[in-house]
């Protein structure tokens, strides 16, 4: 081969390389050039899991990435609310925001415009200290369960849980904690024999290996009456047998309540363009955070990335997972039923509102004083009863 030859060959193999680098780029995620995310408390394996997420997004794109852990589910909504938090690794507070439920049915929230942008297939149950002798849920009569100030997802969850045996809160002795990571202490010093959890937090590690140890009382399936107990409480459960996480081993599984947690949440007004290019980023950086929890794994988009979970779907996850070829049929007809379902209740909660207000002004008219935030409750219920059954 000549010089020439050589050089030209040369220049046209750089040509061709840099053409296919610059079609590599092209196609790359592009994020934002800050983002902050709200999760659960540190020890909790959402916060874990989302750490693990976000430094293999911040070591692949240029991004920072910040994270707020709170305790409640208030805590992790309200910066959301304000723009200041623009994602959140959200558990059930999700389900009852959009519903407008317990903590949320306040006048000053109502139902929450969200959506998906990824759910992890995950299990739930209550996490009881060993010492306690506890074999099954009926056993926990008299025993000192956990609950947290502001964070429906953790009590009602609880409720189910109980349910599930027979039980209701004047069974067993409520202890109230300020956030979800105390109560992983309060079991450690002998002040709690049980709290709910998923499987693969290092709280469930430090609980295990503690003194009093760790048992899971199980959820069986054949349990028709218990699965129908819990599903008056909570719509969103299924069994599920687990076999990763603390106490647990494929030698030793135990049937659980199957559900999405950490759900990657956002308003409907995010742009479809920004969670599109989350998505394909987490996607793509997949192998550098799948081992940072032994579930994590489940963060694979064509499983977390499809319902069912609390709330509608994201158009820019809806469009990935579309563009991917994992969203079916039943999915899109499962997020139309979901969306309708969320319409519906907004819809609701503005008629009741709108009513409200009326009511109070004619009894005002009237002289009679309506407190608002006493009244409001039974209102919204009896407009729920009506109108959402």
């Amino acid at each position: 081969m000549s010089k020439m030859l050589k050089l030209v060959t040369a220049a046209a193999t750089a040509i061709v390389a840099a053409s296919s680098l610059a079609t590599a780029m092209a196609a790359d995620a592009k994020l934002p050039k800050s983002m902050i995310w709200s999760a659960y408390d540190l020890g909790a394996s959402g916060y874990a899991e989302a750490s693990g997420i976000a430094n293999a997004l911040q070591k692949k794109y240029p991004t920072r990435i910040r994270i707020v852990p709170a305790g409640t589910s208030i805590g992790r909504l309200l910066p959301m609310t304000t723009g200041k938090v623009s994602y959140g690794y959200l558990a059930n507070e999700v389900f009852f925001a959009t519903e407008a439920l317990y903590d949320f049915a306040t006048q000053a929230w109502g139902p929450q415009n969200l959506r998906i942008v990824l759910g992890r297939p995950a299990t739930v149950a209550l996490a009881v200290a060993k010492d306690t002798g506890v074999k099954k849920i009926a056993d926990l009569r008299g025993m000192r369960i956990g609950y947290v100030k502001g964070n429906p997802s953790v009590n009602v969850k609880n409720d189910a849980y109980l349910a599930f045996g027979g039980l209701s809160r004047k069974d067993i002795k409520e202890v109230w904690f300020g956030s979800y990571r105390a109560m992983k202490d309060a079991v450690l010093a002998g002040q709690l024999d049980a709290f709910g959890s998923v499987t693969t937090s290092s709280n469930m590690r430090q609980i295990e290996a503690s003194p009093r140890g760790l048992i899971w009382p199980p959820f069986e399936p054949e349990n028709k009456a218990g699965w129908a107990a819990i599903r008056k409480v909570v719509s969103f459960m299924e069994p599920v047998k687990e076999t990763k996480g603390a106490a647990l081993s494929e030698e030793n599984p135990v049937w659980l309540m199957g559900y999405r947690y950490p759900m990657i949440t956002t308003y409907a007004r995010t742009s479809a363009d920004e969670v599109y290019n989350l998505v394909k980023a987490i996607d793509e950086t997949y192998e550098m955070y799948n081992k940072t929890t032994s579930s994590s794994v489940n963060w694979a988009v064509e499983r977390s990335g499809r319902p069912p979970a609390d709330a509608p779907w994201h158009e820019g996850s809806i469009r990935y997972a579309k563009e991917k070829g994992y969203w079916t049929k039943e999915d899109q007809a499962w997020h139309d039923a979901r969306l309708a379902r969320l319409n519906k209740v907004i819809e609701t909660w503005d008629k009741a509102s709108e009513a409200f207000d009326q009511m109070r002004i004619a009894k005002t008219a009237e002289g009679v004083k309506v407190d608002a935030e006493e009244a409001w409750p039974a209102w919204w219920q009896k407009a729920r009863d009506e109108y959402l059954k």
